[in-house]
């Protein structure tokens, strides 16, 4: 481990009390309930995608049969 200046010592010391304040004190964790899911991107991209998905199938089939 390196030698620490008595400077970084204090510093070092501030840094950990304010850590454990935080900690003591701090924000409770919020535990989900694991109902809900969040996708990574909005309904509206998915409807988007998905029709964009489907209609181009759906036109390659009637280029198939047409």
């Amino acid at each position: 481990m390196a030698v620490q200046t008595p400077k970084q010592r204090i510093a070092n010391e501030k840094f950990n009390k304010r850590v454990e304040k935080h900690r003591k004190y701090g924000k409770k964790k919020v535990k989900g309930d694991g109902s809900k899911f969040n996708f990574p991107i909005s309904k509206t991209w998915l409807f988007v995608l998905a029709f964009l998905l489907v209609g181009g199938g759906l036109l390659e089939l009637l280029s198939h049969f047409l």
